[in-house]
């Protein structure tokens, strides 16, 4: 599906503001509205607009601690990769998961309630996880950016 201008101003106010009523998205787009709806249930259908949720205020919420993880797994162990997953796909800590190119095999995005909430999860969680060799922290002092945004110039020629 090739993006117009409208297009790329609908996913603009959307991931602005998923709440906004259809009626108010087509006026800021200069549709009518059953045009407009045509054109985001396209945008939701071709996967380009994955879902809605809210963001919420992680700090505001009680959990203090922002951490990123690199962690180095062990080859010589069967199914190593398929183990760890399946582990990190039931921590609630881990907030965001990658598979890295690197010295590291995957980089996790780690919330805790606090200091000692992150040591127990690194102590009792990952340090346990079959196949796990290494293991860096990086505690986030402050955060300058961090959105799941992607900005309009990315994605015109």
């Amino acid at each position: 599906m090739k993006l117009d201008a409208t297009d790329l101003k609908l996913l603009n106010l959307l991931q602005q503001d998923g709440r906004m009523s259809n009626l108010e998205l087509a006026e800021k787009v200069f549709l009518s509205p059953s045009s407009c709806l045509r054109r985001v249930r396209m945008l939701e259908e071709s996967g380009m607009i994955s879902r809605y949720s809210a963001v919420l205020n992680a700090t505001a919420l009680g959990l203090e601690v922002d951490a990123f993880v690199q962690v180095t797994m062990r080859r010589d162990v069967e199914h190593w990769h398929e183990n760890f997953t399946a582990s990190i796909a039931a921590w609630p800590e881990v907030v965001g998961s990658y598979i890295i190119a690197g010295e590291a095999n995957y980089l996790l995005r780690v919330r805790a309630r606090s200091l000692k909430h992150f040591s127990s999860f690194v102590l009792e969680k990952l340090y346990k996880t079959a196949g796990v060799l290494d293991i860096k922290s990086n505690i986030v002092l402050q955060t300058l950016k961090d959105t799941q945004a992607i900005a309009p110039e990315l994605l015109s020629d």
